[in-house]
């Protein structure tokens, strides 16, 4: 059975698509940036952005019925590479001693000029 998750806690997907979807025990989230959760864009700079984001996926993943510490992937999206150290160092602060599978990979852009964009896979049990 597919479900719909959904939470008032993070932004409302800015398309046609879900914040997530629960697949059995399986938790896929949708793509967040640094949207507030009325909506609103964060514009600053990329540490600033990160601390957003993680801020979404942590409520939409606690939404599904999971955690930060049952993530299993994780794909970060960049602006540029640049900031690689940067949103590393937040990144790595954010998971602690949990350490997910990653790809970081650089985009010539993102939804309303983002600087990162980050979505996971969780279990959820």
């Amino acid at each position: 059975m597919i479900q719909t998750v959904s939470t008032c806690n993070a932004p409302e997907a800015i398309g046609p698509y879900s914040q997530a979807m629960r697949v059995g025990n399986l938790l896929f989230t949708s793509g967040q940036i640094a949207l507030t959760p009325d909506g609103s864009f964060v514009d600053g700079d990329v540490s600033t952005q990160t601390l957003q984001v993680l801020q979404n996926l942590k409520a939409v993943l606690e939404a599904g019925g999971s955690s930060v510490s049952k993530v299993v992937k994780t794909t970060v999206f960049l602006s540029t590479m640049d900031d690689f150290q940067t949103i590393n160092a937040i990144y790595a602060e954010f998971f602690g001693e949990h350490k997910p599978a990653r790809s970081t990979v650089a985009v010539k852009g993102l939804p309303r000029n983002a600087r990162i964009e980050i979505e996971a896979i969780a279990m959820v049990e």
